[in-house]
């Protein structure tokens, strides 16, 4: 109220606030996705290259999903890996395969068809996830109807760099995203994988706003020896820039994401029951029922039983068939655990902050790992004094479980930056103060103007330190808010309109190496 406006007698109120403005917490742990869906259409709007906001799983799939069918039909299959047996003169020593009749088979799969996306949101939402971003950059190409060379990696021409690269493009007009996660970045070539990695970095580094989460060519699969040979190269391909925002997850993890619903004869040989046959009726062990299934469903009756009635039929009739299905549901089952560690990571933060290392946890779904790693060959993948590219293990532990042992960034050389947690924390800290000095704007750049924003800003870091996000017997030993003429401002700097904030944190760092120290005592009289 200005009281010289005042010309009739009379009682006038005025109130006046209490209390200074407060920080809004801004949310630590959501998640952008970008990568392949089976489609990306609601209500007739596309979807397609639009960073989406979600809360749940069904939201996903009611825009990127295919629509099901009235009952009785069957649901519609949202993602549907080809997989192949090819017959070897020996038995192989790279991948899976499978002993058949006395002739070894290696099961590989038409790369064209292999995704991630999908199932890496599937282990999101099974690990905890909450809000997170989707930007669908396409659906899937089409399948090239041939398997890849055994032991090799996958690559999957039908996904683009330049696809992947104007998704993350299209996260630069969204603030709200803390972590960027591309499921399908290792399906493409290596040096394309190097291109992208470095573009998402600096993106990052650029914005503030969030880390990326990357996985590493190579893991689905690696080499127990020459597995250092793909460490290297990623090493080598992740650039010199952005690295505090950057962390690697390593090796890929066996999960039960897919069931064995999930998996039938339509997914073998491009549904081909043709090629089939031969390995389920041999002449060397012939069985009957199943060349009739099989029959039946190359040449359906007049009443046709479905896919699933013919599934469990060539179950009963065939132990090699049942076999075979284990083995594709295990490979189509090893996804790239960048997925689950957002679900990890939004546990952990809403249960003990965003300064909590997402670390000595599991990962629910998780089941086996393709390599399991000892403390000497960790040892080679947390500390690099080269290059400082920490790579975080995921590692087996008799009676724990799989437990993912490591909580740095990229940046593992450097004091302020090695640690996962300080970086999300400092962005956390930063982008909270941020979006709450807006409220400043055009305010007058005046002694009771910087007051109030040293209240504000100490109330909030005040209960950042009691919830233990940082460190420090008392507040004034965890943070400093400064902001004045003379000490963060000069008389220039008013004119010219800027208002100078100094904050000083402490943040809290994980105890990655605890030592226990022993020394035995003489014995002492009671």
């Amino acid at each position: 109220m200005d009281l010289s406006n005042i010309k009739s007698p009379g009682v006038y109120i005025q109130e006046l606030n209490a209390f200074d403005n407060s920080i809004v917490p801004v949310e630590t742990a959501v998640p952008a996705f970008v990568g392949y869906t089976p489609q990306a259409m609601y209500e007739g709007k596309s979807y397609l290259n639009v960073p989406q906001k979600i809360t749940s799983f069904a939201e996903f799939q009611a825009i990127y999903c295919y629509p099901d069918p009235a009952p009785p039909a069957p649901l519609v299959k949202q993602y549907s890996p080809q997989y192949y047996l090819v017959k070897e003169k020996s038995q192989p020593e790279k991948g899976d395969y499978i002993l058949i009749a006395g002739d070894y088979y290696s099961v590989v799969p038409d790369p064209n068809t292999i995704y991630y996306m999908y199932n890496s949101i599937r282990l999101f939402y099974e690990n905890g996830g909450g809000n997170a971003y989707i930007v669908s950059v396409g659906s899937y190409g089409p399948p090239s109807g041939t398997p890849m060379t055994p032991g090799t990696q996958i690559v999957n021409p039908n996904i683009q760099l330049g696809d992947l690269m104007n998704g993350i493009a299209l996260l630069k007009n969204e603030q709200e995203p803390t972590m960027y996660i591309v499921p399908e970045a290792t399906l493409l070539s290596v040096d394309n994988n190097g291109k992208l990695m470095q573009e998402m970095l600096l993106q990052n580094s650029e914005m503030g706003t969030a880390v990326s989460i990357f996985d590493v060519i190579g893991g689905r699969n690696p080499d127990p020896i020459l597995y250092t040979n793909d460490i290297e190269t990623f090493r080598n391909n992740t650039g010199a820039k952005g690295l505090d925002y950057g962390a690697t997850y390593y090796p890929f993890i066996g999960t039960t994401i897919m069931q064995d619903t999930d998996i039938d004869y339509t997914n073998l040989f491009g549904g081909d029951v043709k090629q089939l046959e031969p390995i389920l009726n041999p002449p060397s062990d012939p069985n009957p029922n199943a060349a009739k299934i099989l029959a039946n469903i190359e040449s359906p009756p007049a009443s046709p039983l479905t896919v699933s009635q013919n599934n469990s039929a060539l179950i009963n009739a065939s132990t090699t068939y049942n076999t075979i299905l284990k083995h594709v549901l295990k490979e189509a089952n090893i996804l790239p655990p960048s997925g689950g560690m957002a679900g990890v990571i939004t546990v952990n933060d809403n249960q003990s902050g965003v300064w909590n290392a997402p670390a000595n946890t599991s990962i629910v779904g998780a089941v086996h790992l393709p390599i399991q790693l000892s403390d000497n060959q960790q040892a080679d993948l947390n500390v690099d004094g080269v290059s400082g590219k920490s790579i975080n293990a995921i590692r087996f532990f008799n009676g724990l479980g799989i437990l993912i042992w490591g909580a740095r960034t990229l940046d593992g050389n450097s004091l302020d930056w090695k640690y996962i947690s300080v970086r999300r924390t400092l962005i956390f800290l930063e982008q909270s103060c941020k979006m709450a000095a807006h409220a400043y704007v055009f305010q007058p750049n005046e002694k009771n103007t910087w007051e109030a924003v040293k209240s504000m800003i100490s109330s909030f870091l005040t209960t950042v330190w009691k919830e233990g996000g940082l460190q420090g017997a008392t507040p004034a030993s965890a943070f400093s808010v400064e902001c004045g003429l003379g000490t963060t401002m000069t008389g220039e700097d008013i004119l010219n309109g800027f208002m100078n904030v100094m904050i000083k944190v402490a943040v809290t760092h994980p105890a990655e190496f605890i030592v226990l120290t022993f020394q035995q005592q003489m014995a002492t009289s009671s």
